[in-house]
């Protein structure tokens, strides 16, 4: 069994078949997914989501492209989103120079914003860091001085120097489908390097699908081809790579059960 750490299931991509989509993940041995907010005025959506599934949990926040659209966003309302028990994560929150859909004030805001929320709530922070290694890398030191908390660099593509940076401030390191692409030497050659405890594996779907499915709509069965290849490159085989990655995510996920406790019915 294996676990998603990341994907989108209540995005309208999977509204005409979410059935069948989680239906596929179980009968590929992906034993849980975490499908992650992008907009906290939109969380009552993710959670119906998460609440319909046993094997479906959930994150609360608000993605950095859409920072500008949820400036009077306040803590109160991720901690009140975060009661919930299927909830195991903030954000996704961070910083996003490549589009700049949000202005970059909204965006650092955010940031702060749902770090606090992590830290008040101790769920881990998913964090989302796109052409922004500078500030993002600022910022967590900023904070982790202020008072540790827990976090993710999500769907990881950067450089080695914020990655050491990461898993120096105690960070995990998630690798989505851009690590099995052709021209992806150089990110390979990072999580080859990825301490054991600290790496995760997701799909960031309906987005970046992994060879052989690259081209199509990406869902949460497609994180097996992920770490078939994250495997290859550590050197391991598929099963221990899914062992490997399913304690990590159970270690930083805390209130996500195990697997034996949920059954997907």
């Amino acid at each position: 069994m294996i676990v998603d750490s990341h994907c989108h299931l209540d995005f309208p991509d999977f509204a005409d078949d979410r059935d069948d989509v989680v239906a596929r993940a179980r009968a590929a041995g992906v034993g849980r997914m975490i499908t992650i907010c992008t907009r906290i005025r939109r969380f009552a959506q993710v959670r119906v989501v998460a609440e319909t599934y046993p094997d479906v949990f959930c994150s609360a926040g608000t993605h950095p492209h859409n920072a500008g659209e949820e400036t009077d966003a306040t803590l109160a309302d991720y901690l009140e989103a975060a009661r919930h028990p299927k909830v195991v994560a903030i954000g996704e929150a961070g910083l996003d120079y490549h589009y700049d859909f949000a202005p970059r004030d909204a965006q650092l805001a955010g940031f702060r914003l749902q770090i606090e929320a992590a830290r008040r709530t101790g769920l881990p922070l998913v964090i989302h860091s796109r052409e922004a290694e500078a500030d993002t890398e600022a910022i967590l030191r900023q904070e982790m001085a202020r008072g540790r908390f827990e976090a993710i660099l999500h769907c990881f593509s950067s450089s080695a120097e914020l990655a050491r940076a990461g898993l120096e401030l105690g960070l995990y390191v998630s690798f989505s489908g851009i690590v099995t692409f052709r021209r992806s030497d150089e990110l390979r050659a990072i999580a080859a390097s990825i301490p054991v405890d600290r790496l995760l594996v997701e799909t960031d779907a309906p987005y970046l699908a992994p060879m052989p499915h690259r081209g199509h709509r990406n869902e949460p069965a497609y994180v097996v081809d992920t770490a078939r290849i994250l495997a290859e490159v550590r050197g391991v085989d598929y099963d221990t790579l899914a062992r490997q990655t399913t304690a990590n995510a159970f270690r930083l996920f805390r209130r996500m059960p195990p697997f034996e406790s949920v059954s997907a019915s």
